[in-house]
This record gives structure tokens, sequence and C-alpha cells, in this order.
């Protein structure tokens, strides 16, 4: 008998009114386990309980507050291998990728750890004789928190990192698709030195108490990933109560492989930004723009490297992609490749479903050539495993067509020459630029974001955090004349 696992609300573990399978998508004959829906109820419960404890957390003396982020960090890091595991098994990337997404997250929390200790004010002289003006950052309050299920402890842990370290309370909604990882870490958080009802957990549907979370007037902040539709329907639920916005959304990123570039690094850094994460990621490197002259020798090692990798289950070892998450993310991942095809692209290798030892949601990974800049699929994210080659005469082209998209989060060129690399860093229009590196793996102590339909709202990650969890404050005296 699975024993159904609780949503935690207000310091309590409690059931919901249903309950959600968790399957493994390597493995569908694997059930993960029983996981409990909130209802809106719950939700309010959640909501009451989070401005009662950010008050008295956020009079906890720093090195208290220091130490609870460091021990959540220290255990996630300590049980990365355990996690990690059961990452793969809910998500579907493999193994040695789970795990380092978990130690990576305890990463997340000991940097914001030393962060607590660093919340520094300022001073200013005033206009006016005798009056000292003092700027501070002070809590935004009670932090809404919508997670993707792509990286379903990564992604959490760098938003309620923050929050907690900059005096905030949460109220946190995991995807249904993963709450096996969301609940893991609530756990973990559950044990600290907290408040009752600093942070809540609210697994639920999108629909519903992702929906209600959005519209209440009960945060002061909203933190979401997710898709661009998606983030449209949230802020227009959260905008009419003047809710502080933070959203990081779709993306359409481009990798130039300029003339002058390593071939071998090309398709290696390719591999990485198109494949790693069955490509459901939102720094995927899902354009290929592509020097001709270099074009059909990048184009023949690039297909025979797809070719040779191997798909298989998550836990298995040597398995370099594993499935997709989802039924219905891979009946759209299909529906993409034969619009690609339909709009003249070519189909070189892959893209296709896999019949596996184990049922379970796999297609080989998938390379178009002959795509054009206008073609749907290379305007549209996928979130798929599925890259296409756009051919261009020469860098010029090359920068013009990596900075055609609505989207703007991530770039990268491959290039020997220190005069393209300055010119593609200074001139790409994204958030973030690579140079002879994939277009995914950031460092987690500096901004993460974009630009255009790719973000809205302050960055997130490093420094930068405070910019979204606080609000500032400016106070003046006039102290007087000692006598």
């Amino acid at each position: 008998m699975t024993d159904t696992k609780l949503n935690y609300i207000a310091g309590e573990w409690v059931a919901g009114s249903s309950e959600i399978e968790n399957r493994n998508p390597s493995d569908l004959s694997d059930l993960i386990g029983l996981y409990t829906q909130a209802s809106p109820d719950q939700l309010g419960t959640a909501l009451d309980a989070a401005k009662a404890a950010q008050a008295e957390w956020a009079a906890y003396g720093l090195e208290r507050k220091q130490a609870v982020l460091m021990a959540i960090g220290t255990e996630l890091m300590a049980r990365a291998d355990e996690l990690g595991e059961l990452l793969a098994r809910e998500e579907g990337k493999p193994r040695a990728e789970g795990r380092g997404e978990v130690y990576r997250s305890g990463q997340h929390f000991t940097y914001y750890a030393a962060e607590i200790l660093r919340q520094l004010g300022q001073n200013a002289q005033s206009v006016r004789p005798g009056v000292e003006v003092d700027i501070k950052r002070e809590p935004v309050g009670v932090v809404g928190v919508i997670s993707p299920w792509n990286f379903p402890t990564a992604i959490p842990a760098w938003k309620i990192a923050p929050a907690l370290a900059y005096g905030n309370a949460v109220v946190w909604k995991p995807a249904n698709l993963v709450p096996g990882s969301a609940h893991a870490l609530a756990e973990i958080i559950s044990r600290q030195d907290i408040p009752k009802g600093l942070v809540n957990l609210v697994m639920g549907s999108g629909g519903g108490i992702g929906q209600a979370l959005a519209e209440t007037p009960k945060t002061d902040a909203m933190t979401f990933t997710g898709s661009v539709p998606v983030g449209r329907g949230i802020a227009a639920a959260a905008l009419p109560n003047m809710t502080k916005l933070q959203m990081e959304m779709g993306s359409k990123n481009a990798l130039a492989v300029m003339d002058d570039g390593d071939l071998d690094v090309a398709v290696a850094m390719t591999l990485n930004g198109a494949f790693s994460g069955t490509g459901q990621k939102c720094t995927a490197s899902s354009r290929l723009v592509v020097h001709e002259g270099i074009h059909d020798a990048f184009v023949e090692k690039l297909v025979a490297a797809t070719k040779a990798m191997k798909v298989g289950h998550a836990l298995e070892e040597g398995t370099q992609m594993g499935p997709v998450v989802s039924e219905s993310q891979l009946s759209e991942n299909l529906k993409w490749v034969e619009k690609g095809r339909a709009e003249g692209a070519e189909l070189a290798c892959g893209g296709e479903r896999l019949n596996m030892p184990h049922e379970g949601y796999y297609m080989s990974p998938g390379v178009f050539v002959n795509a054009t800049n206008d073609m749907a699929i290379s305007r549209e994210e996928l979130f798929a495993p599925i890259t296409n080659v756009i051919k261009v005469a020469n860098y010029d082209e090359a920068l013009a067509t990596v900075n055609d998209t609505r989207f703007g989060l991530s770039s990268g060129i491959i290039t020997s020459s220190l005069a393209r690399a300055s010119h593609f860093k200074q001139n790409a229009r994204t958030g973030i630029v690579t140079v002879n590196l994939p277009t995914g793996g950031m460092d987690y102590h500096v901004p993460f974001g974009g630009r255009g339909d790719s973000s809205y709202g302050p960055r997130e990650q490093g420094q930068a955090a405070a910019e979204f969890f606080t609000t500032m404050k400016t106070t003046y005296t006039a102290a007087g004349t000692p006598e």
C-alpha cells in the first residue's frame, strides 16, 4: 500500500481534497508515489500562516537565519545521490544530471546563507543642512512561487533561498508532474528552526491552485517560471492587485557556429545545449546558425554524433538522454517534427518515438537541416530534443539571425576570433551570452534572465535577486544640535 505524500501548510503535514499518481516516464510501471492536492481553503490557510510567520522570521537574528539556509543547503548536497535518483525517476533526466541538479540546489542555499550577512545599507548626504539620509532594503512580504517540472529542485531552490535570505515567507506550488522532488525539499525545510507557516507546500493543479495563487491579494510578490501563455495569464491575474512580478518564460536560443570555430567544440557544445535534459530547458540550443564555410562538415559530424547518443532509462548506466516527461509532451514534440517537415525542413536524423524495453515516453534526438529562420520551428519554443540548422553566408548574417526572434534569453557563438567574440557579446540581444560554451549551464552566483518574451521583472540569482525579493526604504533624520 502506497502512502500518500502530504502538503506542508502552516507547519503541519495535511491531506488535501484529492490525490494524484506520480509515475516514472522511463518506466510507467514504476509508481513513485501518491501525492495530495490542496483545496482552495487550504491555500487560504497557507497564505494567512505565511503572513504571520514572515513577521516573526524577519525579526530573527542574522546568524540564526544564516544557520537555517546553511543547513538546508548542506543536507541537499549530502543527499545529492539519493535525491538525484528520485529526480531522475520522476522527471526523466539521466541520473548524473539529476544528482548535479540537487547538488547545485544546495549551493543556492549556501550562497544565500552567506548573502544574509552581506545585506548592507547605504547613507547619503541630504541637500538640506542637518539632515541624515539612510537607505535600506526590507522584505517584500509573502512571496508566491510557481515552479515548473523541468528543473524540479533547482528552480524552486533559486527562488525559495533568496526569498528566505531577504526575510520573506513563501507559498509554493510546484508542477504536478514532479511532486516527489518538491515534497523532499519541503521535508528538509520543515525540520529547520523556522516559524510555522514560513514555507508552505501547496501541491495542486495549475488551473486550480496556481490560478488562485496568482489571483489572491494576499501575496506581495509572485515569481514564476514556465511558458509564455501561462505567464501572461498569471500577469493578468496578479496585476489588478499590484502584485510584484518576476517571470522567466519562453526562449528560442541560437548558437552561432563560425567558419573559424573548432568543429569538435561546436558539435560537443551543440549536443550539450540541444539535448541535455532531453531538450526540455529554457536555455536549450534550438537554433544552430551555421556559417556556410563550415556548414557541411558541421552537419555531417553533428548528425553522426546525434545518432550515436544513447537514449534510455534515466537510471541506466551510460544513458545520455532520458525520456520526455509525459505523454502529452511527447505528442506535442512529434507534432513539431511533422510541422517542420511540412514547412520544408529536412529531418536529417531522429525525431521519432522509440520502442524500448521499458514502456515510457522515449524519442530520438532530432536534427533538422535546410531550415530557415522564418519557419515556425525556428520561431516557437519546442521544449523538445529537436534542433534545426540554419545556413548563413557570413558573421553579419549570423548575428542578425540570432537576434531575429521575439525571445531573448540566451545565445552563444563558437569562434576562435577575439574580435567576433567581443562584437557578439556586445550586440547579441539576449540576457545571457556564451562564447565557445553551450547556451545552457549557468553559474548560481550571477544574474539569470533575458529580454523580450523570455523574461519580465527583475533578474533571478546572485545579488540581483535582492531587487525582486526586497523593497527599498529611504529615511530622513534631523538629529538637531547637541547641547
